[in-house]
């Protein structure tokens, strides 16, 4: 056990000083909240990492984070670590049905008597992947039962970790993380290995060809998105931003909204629609007149 690299060096616990002054950082840069309470839960994702650049202390490791090399080196396998990426397919599986029943159909109608067929879809934060390919087997379905609309489908999927976008751009998921999708789903949209010994499957060229990845901060000033979206998922993200930042991200997200178009949020979040160009339809869904 002590020949372990893990084991070679005692690292001593990161101070509620320090802490502070990466919850402090990490609040300007990410917007996330960081109270007292998560300072266990950042010592332990953080351990490997300073043993990794055989660095002493948690004092050095922020000074080398904070360093230009730092930003540029470092900074990714920090988000990496600091993030939460909790998800499934299907995830809130209501919000799923209103897309397939409610708003797909509308949005399609007002396109026919427009110009355009493209329908776009925008997952802010998309994690391993669940999301986005949710989404994209609601509407690849949409499409097939109705071809006359000859639509064309798109969604973009962005995070913030580097870790779980390269996941997600893979597309390959154990057995056990498909169990929420229906079975006819299953056969139609996700592919076997070859080998089945291997417990993994992976999401077809069909749905992998409408998905398009990409790193995105959610709180910065420009979100480098300049397409205006049909529908926007931002689900399950503002419980971890304080009141400001959420108001912000709601904003910048409405200037990507078309008219006409709708936002989804988590089940818990709520949003005061006195400030922002929005009503709500359903439970966390929200229409831009």
């Amino acid at each position: 056990m002590t020949d372990s690299p893990l084991y070679k060096r005692a690292i001593s616990p990161l101070s509620i000083e320090i802490f502070r002054e990466l919850g402090n950082f990490i609040h300007l840069q990410f917007g996330i909240k960081m109270p007292d309470g998560k300072r266990n839960m950042i010592e332990s994702r953080l351990h490997k990492r300073l043993i990794h650049l055989d660095i002493k202390s948690y004092k050095e490791y922020c000074n080398y984070l904070f360093s230009p090399e730092g930003i540029k080196k470092e900074l990714p396998e920090f988000i990496n670590q600091i993030t939460t990426n909790k998800t499934d397919f299907f995830r809130e599986p209501k919000h799923f049905t209103f897309l397939e029943e409610n708003v797909l159909p509308e949005i399609a109608r007002r396109n026919k008597a427009g110009i355009t067929n493209k329908i776009s879809l925008w997952s802010t934060a998309c994690s391993r992947g669940h999301e986005p390919y949710t989404a994209a087997m609601i509407m690849q379905e949409f499409s097939r039962k109705n071809p006359e609309l000859s639509l064309n489908l798109s969604i973009l999927a962005t995070d913030i970790s580097t870790r779980v976008l390269e996941v997600a751009k893979k597309a390959v998921y154990s057995h056990d993380e498909i169990e929420p999708v229906p079975i006819e789903f299953r056969k139609r949209y996700i592919l076997r290995s070859k080998n089945r010994k291997q417990d993994i499957v992976r999401m077809s060229p069909e749905l992998r060809k409408i998905v398009r990845f990409r790193g995105i901060n959610l709180v910065s000033g420009n979100l480098q998105v300049r397409e205006q979206m049909d529908i926007i998922f931002c689900r399950n993200v503002m419980i971890y931003f304080d009141k400001p930042t959420q108001e912000k991200l709601i904003s910048n997200l409405c200037n990507h909204l078309k008219c006409g178009g709708y936002l989804f949020v988590g089940h818990s979040e709520v949003l005061n629609c006195q400030n922002i160009p929005l009503v709500q339809r359903d439970h966390a869904i929200y229409y831009k007149p």
